[in-house]
């Protein structure tokens, strides 16, 4: 590969160390008596507030419909994901020093793989505290209601409208990968003209 292609691919590894300062994801929940916002914050190892006490009003919040508590220490992902980031970001850095295109595409699989697990485990997260409901002790019961968050977009939950996005670290996660899809294209379409010619 070229020598630019491979400071790119460093650049595109190293940008995952940005998931280590800010959150992957967010959930805002938008309500007229919160018009200060209230929402959580999915860091890759913790889950905050967006504002200082937001966990506590919305694990409060929660209780009223029968949600589950939130409780980052029981949440095993969060100690996992540091150790899966770091073997990430090693294998981006590993795959830019050797130059190789069989494995920047090794690492673009992993990485894919690794996102594609991430969201579908983000999903079952929200599907376990959005459906498995303690209505026997819930004050608010609406028959048939469940509580899921979307995983991205927006979603009305009785009179909030929960909206879920990436935040800084997700961004600099989907920057990575699109970069480093880029650079295996334009390799890929390089070594197949040169091959032409």
């Amino acid at each position: 590969m070229m020598r630019s292609s491979r400071i790119l691919i460093i650049i595109a590894a190293l940008l995952l160390s940005l998931t280590y300062f800010m959150p992957l994801w967010k959930i805002d929940l938008i309500a007229p008596q919160y018009p200060e916002g209230l929402g959580l914050r999915i860091w890759i190892n913790q889950i905050g507030g967006q504002n200082e006490g937001d966990l506590v009003r919305i694990n409060r919040l929660n209780h009223y419909i029968g949600m589950k508590h939130i409780e980052p220490d029981s949440i095993k992902e969060l100690k996992i994901m540091p150790w899966i980031m770091r073997g990430l970001l090693l294998f981006g850095v590993v795959a830019g020093l050797m130059g190789r295109r069989r494995i920047l595409l090794a690492w673009i699989i992993v990485f894919m793989l690794m996102s594609v697990a991430g969201l579908v485990d983000y999903y079952l997260w929200g599907y376990d505290y959005g459906h498995n409901l303690d209505l026997e002790h819930a004050s608010i019961k609406v028959p048939g209601m469940t509580y899921q968050p979307p995983i991205i977009g927006s979603k009305n939950l009785l009179n909030f409208k929960a909206v879920s996005l990436p935040d800084g670290g997700g961004w600099a996660a989907i920057i990575s990968i699109m970069l480093a899809i880029a650079v295996y294209i334009r390799e890929f379409y390089r070594a197949k003209t040169r091959h032409i010619g």
